[in-house]
């Protein structure tokens, strides 16, 4: 449309405020026929304008320009394309019967810069004559563009090449993921500046080669080039990505030496090494060396703190930063709802989406991807729909997330609903995508949905990792299909690893079939010595078959080998604050209240005709005794602590670290219509919805 629109400049007549066309050309002329320097006020006028976004006002003032020279039409032409106006600028661009070499360059780079590199191409084919900044632009552009074969040619063609030529490509290489190249392009560089070293060494950085940067940076140094306080960024965040704190410290040092400590970009790139390496407070002195009012510093900081799992400090920087007048920016409000989403403290996420709002940043696509995601894992499936349907532009990461997401609470037919979408909207599904349909069949029963997607994606080797293996003979295990999830595993073109035979082990278990489950674990105690899952539920299949002496056996095994078992812990989080419990926990200061409200929901099972599973009691003690330990299961004074303490008709939100027991999933449903509430229960597995007597699982899980 721009195209056309430049095409068609001569049949154009301009709307607004402007000269004709027969003056403009006279005020030309006057600058043609004699130089004339522009009165400096309107000069500095239009310029404080441009800068400020104001475009109207800036083109008025240009008009009222009695003689206007070259220099203030290419102002004018450069704000409009930075402006995304490319229209405007063409068509005063067109209008100058003179322009230089310096307005042809700011033309074609405009175009570049509002993403049209036909137009960009066009107009640089037209120069009458070029320059190396002409050149070096459309290179640029072509490799901006992904473009690399024809910037190679350009490049290739260039009349004379100056070093910031020679820097472009090899900056495009490496933006292209043509590290090698670039390498290469580098060796033959006839002359190299500071900005030709640190472009490689950023390059190989950013190219998963972190190593050789800092080995390019030491013969950098040895080559008596100072590097710049952009160098010293790009190495201290090679030393971040593989965690080189010795070299990270020493750059540290140099940094401070040379003065260079109180750059916001340094501070930025100090503070994510230190928090990398799990420094976390040394992190913290850079950033308390000095106020800062940069988003970015601040962001570095609270993104640390949540990669050190240190959530509730990173919301604490959040709320410091918002207090003292710095706006959160798309980074920070993400990095704030991933420490929600560690916490799994909905309250405080639905804050910070309140904030996203006010800011007008809910539909950016990354904000809106991190609450799709900070929603589904605190239980809130609704909202994080609600979420995905009002971001505008969806990319890969939105429709995987709302996939994963969906599978989690086993909404099946949703999740398939959802890739059906996806791929009619023309988005390419990738392996989390494959991921997250596995376990939407898994955890829904639907064998042959599994069966298609996996021989679907299996026509791509590279598609199909460890992880999907485990998926798959998930999907056939939970349906009984044993034999044929342990051919799955035989017939792998690669190695099974022990997650993989834990799959096969958890299904045997689900189906009690104690064969298959000791091939499991034999090849998973091989793979995996200290596997505690593997130990566990090959004692829990032996306890529900009443083999107390396996039991023993297996036990006594644990103890020798020195394999803990995990203790099964469930929790809600109440205004910001967990309340955790394990099984028969008496610590709480409200225990006595949730066993009396517990005790009560028994008297009321017991009238629905609820008779406790004993077969998930682990111990080989008397009945009442197997009794009395199912009632206080860990889920259970979770949820006990829940009815006390929240508004009647609220839903209730547990989380749990192990697998939920069937005999509770059972007990939980009824409980759910006792009180009239929808309970949440998050597991190892997934997400469990119980309403009226009914489970969203289907008693599938």
């Amino acid at each position: 449309m721009l195209t056309f629109r430049a095409i068609s400049f001569r049949k154009f007549k301009f709307q607004r405020a402007s000269v004709s066309r027969s003056n403009f050309s006279k005020c030309f002329m006057g600058m043609v026929n004699h130089t004339q320097a522009s009165t400096p006020s309107y000069k500095s006028l239009l310029s404080l304008h441009l800068k400020n976004h104001r475009l109207d006002e800036a083109r008025v003032l240009f008009d009222q320009i009695p003689v206007s020279d070259m220099t203030l039409c290419t102002m004018m032409v450069t704000g409009y394309a930075r402006n995304g106006r490319l229209g405007d600028a063409l068509e005063l661009f067109y209008e100058m019967p003179v322009k230089d070499m310096v307005c042809w360059n700011s033309m074609v780079k405009g175009c570049l810069d509002c993403g049209d590199l036909d137009m960009a191409r066009k107009l640089f084919d037209e120069m009458p004559e070029r320059n190396v900044v002409s050149w070096t632009t459309m290179v640029n552009g072509f490799l901006q563009f992904g473009r690399v074969e024809v910037a190679e040619r350009l490049f290739r063609e260039m009349p004379a090449r100056d070093v910031a030529a020679w820097n472009s490509m090899i900056y495009g290489y490496c933006g292209n993921s043509r590290v090698e190249d670039a390498m290469k392009l580098f060796k033959e560089m006839p002359l190299r500046n500071v900005i030709s070293w640190t472009s490689m060494i950023g390059g190989l950085d950013q190219n998963g080669k972190s190593d050789e940067a800092l080995f390019l940076f030491g013969k950098m140094v040895g080559s008596a080039v100072e590097p710049t306080s952009t160098t010293l960024v790009c190495v201290l965040t090679a030393c971040a990505n593989i965690l080189e704190f010795h070299v990270g410290v020493q750059i540290h040092g140099q940094i401070v030496k040379v003065g260079y400590h109180f750059d916001e970009f340094i501070s930025v790139s100090l503070i994510t090494f230190y928090a990398n390496c799990k420094q976390i407070e040394n992190a913290c002195k850079v950033f308390h060396e000095r106020m800062h009012k940069n988003v970015v510093v601040w962001t570095a900081l609270i993104t640390g703190y949540g990669s050190n799992c240190k959530h509730e400090d990173a919301l604490k920087v959040f709320g410091d930063m918002i207090k003292i007048g710095v706006l959160p920016n798309q980074s920070s409000l993400t990095s704030a709802l991933n420490s929600c989403c560690g916490l799994e403290a909905l309250d405080r996420g639905k804050e910070i989406h309140s904030a996203g709002i006010k800011l007008g940043l809910e539909t950016d696509v990354f904000v809106g991807n991190t609450l799709i995601v900070m929603y589904m894992k605190c239980g809130n499936i609704s909202d994080g729909i609600a979420i995905f349907k009002h971001i505008a532009e969806k990319n890969i990461v939105s429709w995987n997330s709302i996939i994963v997401g969906c599978a989690q609470h086993g909404y099946g037919l949703w999740t398939l609903t959802l890739f059906s979408r996806m791929i009619r909207a023309g988005v390419d599904p990738d392996e989390i995508t494959f991921t997250g349909l596995l376990s939407a069949c898994s955890h829904s029963g639907m064998l042959q949905k599994g069966r298609c997607f996996f021989k679907y994606f299996s026509r791509d080797k590279s598609m199909v990792k460890l992880e999907h293996y485990a998926c798959m003979v998930d999907v056939l295990g939970r349906c009984g299909k044993l034999e044929e999830a342990e051919e799955v595993i035989n017939d792998m073109p690669i190695k099974a690893n022990y997650t993989v035979w834990l799959a096969l082990l958890s299904a045997s278990r689900m189906h009690s079939n104690i064969d298959v489950a000791e091939r499991a674990a034999k090849h998973i105690f091989d793979l995996e010595p200290h596997c505690s899952a593997a130990y566990v539920l090959l004692s829990n299949l032996y306890a529900s078959a009443n083999r107390w002496g396996d039991v023993s056996r297996i036990r006594g095994k644990m103890k020798h080998s020195g394999v803990v078992k995990q203790a099964g812990s469930s929790w809600v989080t109440l205004k910001g604050q967990r309340h955790e419990f394990l099984s028969g926990d008496k610590s709480h200061p409200f225990s006595e209240k949730i066993y009396e409200k517990l005790d009560w929901l028994g008297g009321k099972l017991k009238e629905l005709g609820y008779v406790p599973d004993q077969k998930f009691a682990l111990h080989d003690v008397e009945v009442e005794q197997k009794e009395e330990a199912l009632s206080y299961h860990s889920e259970r004074l979770a949820i006990g602590f829940g009815l006390i303490s929240t508004v009647e008709g609220s839903t209730i939100t547990v989380m749990k670290n192990l697998r939920v027991c069937g005999d509770c999933h059972s007990a939980i449903k009824l409980i759910a219509k006792i009180v009239g509430r929808e309970i949440i229960v998050r597991d190892s597995s997934r997400f469990h919805h119980f309403r009226n007597g009914n489970c969203s699982c289907g008693d599938y899980w």
